[in-house]
């Protein structure tokens, strides 16, 4: 009524009725715009690189459920989760997520792809019709987090597996996301690549329902913990850390060798050593032209490692008839004959016990010259002879001199000590390599000219059976290395003739090493005779102050010079000298460790917070967060996400240890491993001691001192880069082959643009790569080593006769 009124007054009825009508347009449009708004803005959030992230967790939690419910009851929960997540941010995060997406493998990276392509394939058709401007800055946002998240990380995995009963798809494979700074967001484009890639590499998949239920039972898995690298890789530099360097403790070891670049890797061709030692070949201890020259053998100077200038870059040929070896622990009892083919051992020791051949078989009965009715016996008889040697508590780390085929240590596993056993290359063939091969460490070395490559103070007890060293002559020298090696507070167990037998050679040497150990300070604790063995055993012990020094009527031995500095083993001749025992608090040697196993994860009593760690914090902490990395690694992604059944595991070596936090890590598992510390690295080496673990120092660029194929398991943490820049790369790649098992692995975690090249090497060596893995610029690389050896052969000359 009153529009009508209105217009008869105003004479503009048809003028009027269009403005009204456009009004009446205008506030029903703007009405439905701000109901549009508001519904809209409830179903499509504003996604930032954050909430985008939750978002992919979510989803792929609810597909894990959507097995169990209907459509309509999962797609409500969808809505809740999201809301939430809007609502929240980052406060919602599932607490057993670690890592950012960029750890999962591919596969399982795509299911998290698929279902947010399908959750934005959903959205109102108007929001694509009319995109306002919050929708357009909305679109490209969400398209910046899928980019970023997409270039987080690249897994390429391998379907085959040698092993029976070995996992596949989630276990070969697995990882935890959640990080916050990284998202996993996906536009068309992503989606495309991730098909493309799918159908390209033709890799097991991991269901969305098997990745929710991990997470449900909280069993995880980690192909490449995120952060793992950022909280150890940024290490302080050698000359403003408080750890020196193997290379500048030994004054006269030789220079690191320096090589040219290898040309055409990826075209790596090899061939086949033509040696003399043929599948023995061990390159520093044959090389045959070096002991040719030598002017005397006196001092079993043809013993020692005499390594080639030019190191050989071909491959030690296999026995014929080679043959993976037996597991651990029947291993430790018998060996397959084709893989160490020597009877030559078992014709003279064969009536002491020590190996016999039986059928397709070596075996091993357990016992040796001085414990002819088996080890275990001779241990515990040594024990109750001296009850605090106390095995496997207070003596936790061993050496075994001319170990023989290593029984004493293969049996004080029983005890839960850890024995690095060694004997020469010599005449006592393949001693050694005998107990490689039954799973029990050792190394070809001889007490010479020079020291063994070990630390000072760092061992519990060191043990000789009959191990025809003359530790008497020329003042006691290697007697005095010994000293070196020894706790103070440690034994020395002597088992050899001379303790009980009356013979006038041996009642010499009785007399001279009465002199000589008393000199020395040494206490003998105890004298006694087995007679189950027939054999008397003499244990002394180290003093723990240097009272005894001063008090010495003569200065013989003599005291080393205090510039001497005792941790020094790299090529550094013998001397006739003993050091003083460290008596302050704070120095190591002045306490004995914790008992085993508490001492393997603490912090040693003398590192001190003022030090600088290999990573830059104080040391304390540094060791700390080494060891819990290390586990975390081991529990998280070595022991269940990399394919490795470690039940045929035995033989370990860390390549590059610093604290020994890997080996640390592995101490539950029935492995030992060999830590090395490199020459030019910190020199960590008597850390790793002091926990209870055991290794040894190291130049890469040269052989390692062991048997070929001695190995199940290379790990090496960021060694490759480095040694490239030194060595000659082929010749280490070839090392690297000679150690290895056939059938055996290799764990490498290094720089991407490494991890390609040796990916490329491996697959010339015929190597199976089993794993790659990158991300933000470091990356990971699984491969395993199989029979196959090139046809042509290359003449090594300084290893033929």
């Amino acid at each position: 009524m009153a529009l009508g009124k209105y217009s008869r007054v105003d004479g503009r009825k048809s003028s009027t009725n269009y403005c009204s009508t456009v009004t009446i347009v205008v506030f029903v449009a703007l009405c439905l715009v701000g109901v549009w708004m508001m519904t809209s803005s409830s179903v499509v959030p504003v996604q930032s690189s954050d909430v985008a992230s939750q978002e992919g967790n979510n989803d792929v939690n609810e597909s894990a459920r959507v097995s169990e419910n209907n459509s309509d009851n999962a797609s409500n929960e969808n809505k809740n989760v999201n809301s939430e997540s809007s609502s929240n941010g980052n406060e919602n995060k599932p607490n057993q997520f670690e890592d950012n997406p960029g750890d999962l493998p591919e596969d399982a990276t795509k299911g998290d792809n698929n279902v947010s392509s399908n959750s934005q394939e959903k959205l109102p058709q108007e929001n694509q019709e009319k995109p306002g401007e919050e929708n357009r800055e909305e679109e490209k946002r969400s398209e910046d987090g899928s980019k970023s998240g997409n270039e987080n990380g690249e897994t390429k995995t391998d379907e085959k597996d040698s092993e029976a009963g070995e996992t596949n798809g989630s276990n070969a494979s697995g990882g935890e996301s959640g990080d916050d700074n990284k998202s996993v967001e996906n536009s068309d484009e992503t989606k495309d690549v991730d098909k493309e890639d799918s159908q390209k590499d033709k890799k097991d998949t991991v269901s969305d329902q098997d990745s929710g239920q991990k997470k449900e039972n909280n069993q995880t898995t980690e192909v490449f913990p995120s952060g793992a690298q950022s909280e150890l890789l940024n290490e302080t530099t050698t000359q403003n850390g408080s750890f020196s360097t193997q290379a500048a403790e030994s004054k006269n070891e030789k220079e690191s060798q320096q090589s040219s670049e290898p040309e055409n890797q990826s075209g790596t061709s090899w061939k086949l050593c033509n040696v003399t030692a043929g599948p023995d070949y061990i390159p520093c201890l044959d090389n045959l032209e070096a002991i040719k020259n030598l002017r005397t053998t006196k001092h079993y100077e043809h013993r020692e490692r005499h390594c080639p200038d030019d190191p050989p870059t071909c491959l030690v040929p296999l026995p014929e008839g080679y043959q993976r070896s037996i597991e651990w622990p029947a291993s430790r009892e018998k060996i397959w004959y084709h893989n160490v083919p020597h009877t030559k051992l078992a014709q003279i020791k064969g009536h002491q016990n020590w190996v016999k051949v039986s059928g397709e078989y070596l075996t091993f009965p357990g016992g040796g010259t001085q414990f002819k009715h088996g080890a275990l016996h001779y241990i515990d008889f040594i024990q109750q002879s001296v009850p605090d040697i106390a095995w496997g508590k207070r003596s936790r780390v061993v050496l075994d001199v001319g170990c023989g085929v290593a029984s004493f240590g293969g049996f004080l596993f029983d005890r839960d000590v850890l024995t690095m056993s060694l004997a020469p290359k010599d005449e006592h063939e393949a001693q050694v390599q005998f107990a490689l091969e039954r799973g029990i460490p050792a190394i070809s070395a001889v007490m010479g000219t020079k020291r063994l490559p070990f630390p000072g103070r760092v061992f519990d007890v060191v043990h000789c059976a009959r191990c025809r060293v003359p530790w008497h002559i020329e003042g006691g020298k290697l007697l005095l290395e010994l000293n070196r090696l020894l706790r103070p507070g440690g034994y020395f167990v002597w088992s050899a003739t001379p303790v009980y037998q009356k013979i006038p050679e041996d009642v010499q040497i009785w007399d001279a090493m009465k002199k000589l150990t008393k000199s020395m300070c040494w206490e003998s604790v105890s004298i006694t005779k087995d007679r189950v063995n027939g054999v008397g055993i003499a244990i002394y012990r180290k003093p723990t102050t240097n009272e005894c020094y001063v008090q010495r009527s003569q200065n013989e031995p003599p005291l080393c010079e205090e510039s001497d500095d005792p941790n020094a083993a790299w090529n550094v001749p013998l001397q006739a000298c003993m050091h003083k025992v460290p008596v302050a608090e704070s120095e190591r040697g002045s306490q004995w460790p914790e008992l085993w196993p508490a001492r393997v994860d603490k912090p040693p009593y003398w590192l001190s917070s003022s030090q600088v760690g290999v990573y830059g914090k104080p040391a304390p902490e540094d060791f700390a967060v080494d060891f819990k990395h290390w586990k975390r690694v081991v529990t998280n992604s070595y022991a269940k996400g990399l394919g490795i059944n470690w039940s045929t595991v035995r033989n370990v070596m860390d390549m590059r240890a610093v604290y020994g936090g890997f080996a640390a890590a592995l101490k539950d598992m029935n492995v030992w491993v060999m830590n090395i510390v490199s020459i030019d690295a910190p020199d960590t080496l008597p850390i790793i001691y002091e926990r209870g673990l055991f290794g040894m120092y190291h130049d890469w660029c040269e052989s390692f001192s062991t048997y070929p194929r001695s190995y199940d398991l290379l790990h090496a943490d960021h060694l490759f880069s480095k040694v490239k820049n030194k060595c000659n790369f082929n010749a280490f790649v070839a090392e690297v082959d000679r150690t290895l098992r056939p059938e055996g692995k290799i764990i490498v975690r290094d720089k991407v643009e490494m991890i390609n090249e040796l990916e490329s090497i491996f697959k010339s060596l015929h190597w199976e790569i089993r794993m790659t893995y990158s991300k933000d610029k470091e990356g990971l690389l699984c491969a395993q080593k199989t029979v196959w050896r090139p046809k042509e052969s290359e003449i090594v000359s300084y290893a033929l006769a």
